[in-house]
């Protein structure tokens, strides 16, 4: 094994939150911009793939980078919060989860649907890639209390990100706004569970 192969092995074992953890949270965290994608394809009559290509840029890059944001803001905090660490963990993404669901499912008027009637101009989507992404500063928080390093999350979340904007387009294209709150919904649920996932290990319930 190689000295990429070992630092791989030794972050899967050395951490408390590992690969599989992390894309469900890359997933989680993007299934929000999964629907703000689904609508913005669904102002559209057919695909056109720059469009696409550029909200999952967008998407993506704000959520590779507000992780990094707050894991350095973390960073300051830790001498404080050592041994509470795992309950902020799944306090913060309780909060998320919770905040995602509760926004899928109250009711909005109409015009608010929808990401605006040009979702694919830069101030707008510079606008939907920091509401979007908001919730990826406080994950990099709490990869910060768990010291996670946080170079591979945030190129997971990132890329999950960019995937699935682009998808989320081409489906809305094809009327899949439907599922749009339902998505939101999904994604609360998994931040929800990691989060209790790593305060029962803490505990060691299992």
């Amino acid at each position: 094994m190689g000295p990429i192969g070992n630092a791989a092995f030794s972050f899967l074992y050395n951490n408390s939150v590992n690969i599989l953890e992390i894309l469900l949270i890359a997933i989680g965290l993007a299934l929000d911009a999964f629907a703000v994608s689904i609508a913005g394809g669904a102002t559209m009559k057919k695909l056109e793939m720059k469009n696409a290509l550029k909200m999952g840029l967008f998407f993506g890059g704000f959520q590779a980078i507000m992780p990094v944001i707050g894991w350095l803001a973390g960073i300051g905090m830790k001498s404080f919060i050592t041994g509470v660490d795992h309950w902020i963990a799944f306090g913060l993404l309780t909060l998320i989860g919770g905040k995602m669901i509760y926004e899928a499912m109250k009711i909005k008027p109409e015009e608010e649907s929808g990401p605006g009637s040009r979702p694919f101009d830069t101030g707008m989507l510079f606008i939907l890639a920091v509401a979007t992404s908001i919730d990826a500063l406080a994950v990099g928080i709490t990869f910060s209390v768990l010291s996670v390093s946080i170079i591979l999350p945030a190129l997971v979340i990132g890329g999950v990100t960019f995937v699935m904007s682009v998808t989320g387009v081409r489906l809305g294209v094809k009327g899949g706004h439907f599922f749009e709150n339902k998505i939101e919904v999904a994604g609360g649920l998994i931040l929800f569970g990691i989060g209790l996932k790593i305060l029962l290990d803490h505990l060691r319930v299992f």
